[in-house]
């Protein structure tokens, strides 16, 4: 028998996480319009910065969840170092872009 996947704390904020994953979609297709209609270089990069903020608010949000739900849960059942060691490298990945 087969036992379903535990939820995972961001799924509480599915909806808004969604809603602003399509705004990054739309920013995106902006930017690919900005370019096809040979718009101004300095405007075009500062659209990609807004996405880059948009994308990493998103990651925000999902790491605190994760840091809230995974790793606490991981901590009190006596087996959080794998899970800290694990957002650690994320989070280090993260900070060399």
């Amino acid at each position: 028998m087969a036992t379903a996947a535990k939820p995972y704390r961001y799924t509480r904020e599915k909806s808004a996480l969604l809603t602003r994953m399509k705004k990054i979609e739309g920013q995106a297709k902006g930017i690919q319009q900005m370019i096809e209609e040979d718009r101004y270089c300095v405007d075009i990069v500062q659209q990609l910065s807004a996405l880059c903020s948009a994308a990493d608010e998103v990651s925000l949000l999902i790491l605190e969840n994760h840091i809230e739900g995974c790793v606490t849960d991981a901590i009190r059942e006596h087996h959080g170092d794998s899970h800290i060691k694990e957002l650690m490298n994320t989070i280090r990945k993260a900070m060399k872009r």
